[in-house]
């Protein structure tokens, strides 16, 4: 698997209109996009920092992945996104050293990418997620 970079860490948040002010405010970054994306029951808002995006992830729905992670933690780390030239490429090279994915094959994330996750079992308990263009 050839990963480029950090492409982005995942941060839950209960509520995005809370979180944003402390990312500008007091670390002096700018909420570059906002995005829904709908089948994940998620809104998103996006800081670049370098090469490297911090993705916001507020729930729109109590029962979706986001909702119970803030409801059972509180919110905080979600994720660790890499950059991956393919992503079901990268799922099968991942599947063949042994690891559990939570996606077989790649499905539409935010800000037009195709992104698959490892499951927290097979990566030293951090939920891993990759992700490209192909």
């Amino acid at each position: 698997m050839k990963t480029s970079h950090i492409e982005h860490i995942g941060i839950a948040v209960a509520s995005l209109e809370k979180a944003i002010p402390f990312y500008e405010k007091v670390l002096g970054l700018t909420c570059y996009a906002i995005e829904e994306v709908k089948d994940q029951k998620v809104k998103t808002a996006f800081f670049q920092v370098g090469q490297t995006k911090i993705e916001l992830l507020e729930s729109t729905d109590p029962e979706g992945p986001i909702g119970k992670f803030v409801e059972k933690t509180g919110g905080g780390m979600h994720h660790l996104a890499f950059a991956v030239e393919d992503v079901q490429e990268a799922l099968n090279q991942a599947t063949a050293a042994g690891c559990q994915l939570i996606d077989t094959a790649p499905r539409a994330g935010a800000e037009g990418l195709k992104i698959g996750f490892l499951h927290p079992k097979s990566t030293c308990r951090v939920l891993t997620e990759l992700c490209g263009h192909q």
